[in-house]
């Protein structure tokens, strides 16, 4: 049987509900003293509320249109480069394999979704102020990187990115596997 199954917009809809949560991780990993801050400073103390004061409701979803793709990208490519990697390149049946697949779909998660992790970072921490903003949006966003820092400005992070998401996904991958067998050995052969 092939790889795991969920419905195309089960994972956009329960990240919906916690898209705010991460601006206030953004700002608050960002603020620092002025003499060693890099980056935009938003010098207030960084909670839901203050957010919200500053910035109505519609400061709290900034930076979600980078967000929303991230995991709608990275899921996609988790499990399609889980199951070929595991199914085709190493063959089915090992724990090995299942670890192998696991760490290919790690370095395609990460490819594939560090752009868009840059790109919810800066959406997320840029200044809003009256002078507006630094980005007018997602597409605004990735034009500006490409042509001021080129494609590879996009791709900032990549190793920290794989170091966290790399161990996550095969891990997942590999008790989701050890669990699917579970439930096939315990369920009666079909007609």
């Amino acid at each position: 049987m092939g790889g795991p199954t969920a419905h195309p917009n089960g994972g956009l809809k329960g990240f919906c509900p916690g898209a705010a949560p991460p601006q206030v991780k953004t700002h608050l990993q960002a603020q620092t003293l002025a003499t060693v801050a890099v980056g935009h400073q938003h010098n207030h103390e960084v909670t839901f509320e203050s957010i919200y004061k500053q910035h109505g409701v519609a400061g709290l979803w900034r930076g979600v249109t980078g967000a929303v793709p991230r995991v709608a990208v990275g899921s996609a490519a988790q499990l399609a480069t889980f199951t070929s990697a595991k199914d085709w390149w190493f063959g089915e049946g090992s724990w090995a394999a299942v670890l192998a697949g696991g760490m290919v779909s790690g370095v395609a998660v990460a490819v594939t979704m560090t752009p868009f992790d840059v790109i919810s970072t800066r959406l997320y921490n840029q200044p809003v102020d009256a002078d507006g903003t630094l980005y007018r949006g997602f597409l605004d966003c990735i034009l500006q990187i490409s042509s001021k820092e080129g494609l590879l400005g996009l791709y900032k992070g990549i190793g920290a990115v794989y170091l966290r998401l790399g161990p996550h996904t095969v891990l997942s991958l590999f008790f989701w596997d050890e669990l699917r067998k579970m439930v096939q050995h315990q369920q009666p052969p079909g007609p």
